[in-house]
């Protein structure tokens, strides 16, 4: 969904809106605030600060990184639905199989000027669902309660 707010135009689907970077190399902290804006959505560095995960309740439903060999662009890994895998990759240019992942559950979309954000921001909002629908019913039900971006995790 692309919404007008005055000068500003927001990509994804309300309330979890984030803003469209206005240069490309921008478009990883699109990324990295379109994942953080998902209820209980927490990041971690694993392999350092060049590339950051994205997990609810523990669960990974985004990896965010920049691989130089793969492409000049960051990429993102993000999980899908098995039978949507092989017609994302067939229908966008920029989906590949999972870098480094599961080619069966996972994609990685290319974050390039080329890219659509409604795509990308509907791709992000997939993964974590799908990350969602397999934990308990007791951590989906905390999810329910949380705004956009809040933490079910207590400091």
């Amino acid at each position: 969904m692309t919404v007008a707010l005055g000068s500003a135009v927001v990509v994804g689907p309300v309330p979890y809106a984030v803003l469209v970077p206005e240069a490309p190399e921008d478009l990883a902290a699109w990324c990295r605030a379109a994942c953080l804006a998902l209820p209980g959505a927490t990041v971690y560095q694993p392999f350092g600060p060049e590339s950051e995960a994205f997990r609810v309740h523990g669960k990974i439903f985004a990896f965010l990184t920049q691989v130089e060999s793969l492409s000049e662009h960051p990429i993102v890994n993000l999980k899908a639905e098995p039978r949507e895998l092989p017609l994302l990759i067939e229908a966008h240019a920029e989906v590949h199989p999972g870098w480094h992942m599961n080619k069966k559950h996972w994609i990685s979309l290319e974050l390039g000027p080329a890219t659509d954000l409604s795509l990308a921001a509907e791709l992000i909002e997939d993964s974590f669902d799908n990350v969602v629908a397999g934990l308990p019913l007791r951590l989906r039900s905390t999810l329910r309660s949380l705004g956009p971006g809040e933490s079910a995790i207590v400091p």
